[in-house]
């Protein structure tokens, strides 16, 4: 039971306080990411992969065949239609499948996995270097033609959705990275129909083209002739996965405490990558596949000024500035060795037995933030509302903050056993435990999850997601405040 968690305490802690949180007017958490933001992403993802030298050569060839095959323009286009309807279903199988397999709330717990994060690194540096030149990454050749060759043997429906699992096959090399990055950010969400939905606006993406041309084949001619520009597209992408390979390696770091990408070094790679991907641009630096075209086109000089720009824009942050636009992907502020910003706001604790004695012995309210090393959001808000004079203020003066790490993965000194819901289950590390607190708590398993209590664990106000708004964060936290002078 609880027991062996508590102190020997006239006030149990750990007491369930759902009910009074929903007379506070508590509505239960909101989702991580709604399911529209999901689909844009697979959306842009798609149209990134479209772009790619293995599927944007293959869309003339496929879309004259199906105009050419039936003498009847009319079964000509809904050969195409089906063939994009094909695309759409293989690709959000294939969602569906993964959630299946791996189950929505393993997703959410590889998330914050070090072997599972290390692997995703390495995955996106490997597929990074292919997109640089390195090598091809194809599946077997005996695939596409075994599928191929049945294509053309059989007719009808079958052969058209025959021809779409070929294109799924050959241009892997292409959409496996934008893909896997998709999977990924979608998996946090814990939601089961996530990866089918972003896999939809993939799919809608990149079956568009080879629809509206079989509508408009006259648009074939006017269409740019593959060549530089798309390998250009190929190792930008290159440079982003490198970019983002730094970020899964961010959090295992984090999670696990081994401190080798601290904030500083983090920023350092990424301020380097950003300077080479605009040199790369203005055609400073070329890779293997890139043709000696000296000229620099103006989409591309725009696109290095951004890139240099951003580069540019990171390195204050080497002496510890905030900033904010990627606040969410670098390690936190309090990793980095060398730091002259001091607007901060700093957790007094991170253990919520000792937070409360020492809370009870100077009569101040608490409040618990439940956070995460992994937790993209979590740091969204430390950045932009915690900064906030006014915000820092409160909270560093009429609260005690403790901050808990669902994610911690230090051990405990020895696992402790307890019931949920019937089922009996261990917790092994730090995280576990404060994971279990907010469940069974506060019924919440979302973070960010700021709560405000009193000494004796009672809730002050509802609590508070993810929303950067500091006016309505401002009179969450003087609410707490006025309520907690009340009960003296």
């Amino acid at each position: 039971g609880l027991t062996e968690i508590n102190v020997t305490d006239k006030v149990d802690l750990w007491k369930p306080v759902v009910n009074e949180l929903q007379s506070l007017g508590e509505t239960t958490s909101q989702e991580d990411m709604s399911w529209i933001y999901i689909f844009i992403t697979g959306f842009v993802g798609g149209l990134l992969a479209l772009f790619t030298p293995c599927v944007w050569p293959i869309i003339p060839m496929t879309v004259s065949f199906f105009l050419k095959r039936s003498k009847d323009k009319k079964k000509g286009i809904r050969d195409a239609w089906t063939y994009g309807a094909s695309i759409v279903v293989i690709y959000v199988t294939l969602g569906l499948a993964i959630t299946l397999i791996f189950g929505a709330s393993a997703l959410n717990a590889l998330s914050t996995n070090a072997v599972f994060n290390i692997l995703f690194c390495l995955m996106l540096v490997v597929f990074a270097a292919s997109f640089f030149g390195a090598f091809e990454i194809t599946l077997p050749s005996k695939w596409s033609t075994a599928v191929d060759s049945k294509a053309e043997a059989t007719s009808g429906l079958l052969s058209i959705f025959l021809m779409a699992f070929t294109l799924s096959l050959v241009s892997f090399s292409c959409t496996g990275p934008i893909i896997g990055f998709l999977l990924v950010q979608v998996s946090t969400t814990g939601s089961v129909v996530a990866p089918a939905i972003g896999m939809l606006g993939f799919a809608i993406a990149l079956a568009l083209p080879f629809t509206l041309f079989a509508l408009f084949p006259s648009w074939l001619k006017s269409m740019p002739k593959s060549g530089g520009w798309m390998n250009i597209i190929k190792v930008t992408l290159g440079f982003l996965e490198l970019a983002f390979a730094l970020k899964f390696l961010s959090v295992a770091d984090l999670a696990y405490g081994w401190r080798i990408l601290d904030r500083e070094t983090f920023l350092a790679l990424w301020i380097v990558l950003f300077a080479l991907l605009g040199f790369y641009l203005l055609g400073k630096i070329k890779f293997p596949h890139d043709d000696d075209d000296t000229k620099v086109s103006v989409p591309r000089f725009f696109m290095a000024l951004a890139s240099l720009a951003f580069a540019v824009y990171m390195i204050p942050g080497l002496w510890g500035a905030p900033l904010k636009a990627v606040s969410a992907f670098a390690p936190p502020m309090q990793t980095q060795d060398f730091n002259l910003y001091n607007n901060e706001v700093h957790a007094k604790f991170d253990d919520y037995d000792l937070g409360m004695e020492y809370a009870r012995q100077h009569g101040k309210p608490v409040m618990l933030d439940f956070t995460g090393y992994g937790c993209v959001n979590c740091r969204k808000m430390e950045l932009a509302v915690w900064t906030n004079p006014k915000v820092s203020d409160i909270i560093n003066n009429d609260y005690v903050l403790i901050t808990l790490y669902v994610d911690n993965k230090t051990p405990l000194p020895s696992p402790v056993k307890i019931v949920e819901n019937g089922t009996e289950r261990t917790l092994r590390t730090v995280g576990d435990k404060w994971s279990y607190l907010q469940r069974v708590k506060f019924g919440a398993n979302a973070q960010p999850f700021y709560v405000l209590i009193d000494n004796e664990g009672k809730p002050l106000n509802k609590s508070y997601s993810y929303d950067e708004d500091i006016p309505k964060y401002i009179e969450f936290l003087q609410t707490g405040l006025e309520n907690y002078k009340k009960e003296k």
